[in-house]
């Protein structure tokens, strides 16, 4: 139902050939570091307090209703940040169409990348696996711990 990842265009136009029927969502963590890209070091800190004030709402409409509101309050200061906002909204606010239970699991993918790092990880200190089984067990034993 639902896929989340970067907005990389390879990775979208794959998606959307390959599952036709669910929603993309735009990982909230990259989208940030997206936003931080079109500021300067010192102003990153305020482009994230007012983004991060969208997220402190429980309720969709009041999500939307903040994101607009950020974006609009945002465009005299930093123009390029509110057009990225009016942009990506709906694939950033894509998981206010799910049940809120699954929310903190579902905006970002962030944990799979994590524990893609630490499969690589322990699998670079073995280095060489005897069969395919042997790393198998390895990544299978990551992901239960």
């Amino acid at each position: 139902q639902l896929v989340t990842s970067d907005a990389h265009a390879g990775l979208k136009a794959a998606v959307a050939q390959q599952f036709s029927n669910v929603t993309w969502q735009r990982c909230r963590v990259h989208f940030m570091r997206n936003l931080h890209g079109a500021v300067s070091a010192k102003q990153a800190p305020v482009v994230t307090a007012a983004v991060k004030t969208i997220f402190a709402h429980t309720e969709p409409d009041d999500i939307h209703a903040q994101w607009d509101q950020v974006a609009d309050t945002l465009e005299a200061s930093f123009p390029k940040v509110a057009a990225m906002m009016r942009e990506a909204k709906a694939d950033v606010l894509a998981f206010t169409a799910f049940p809120k239970a699954h929310w903190q699991k579902i905006w970002s993918n962030n944990p799979i990348e994590r524990l893609n790092k630490e499969i690589k990880r322990r699998a670079d200190v073995v280095e060489i696996f005897p069969n395919p089984a042997a790393f198998l067990r390895l990544s299978t034993a990551v992901v239960i711990e």
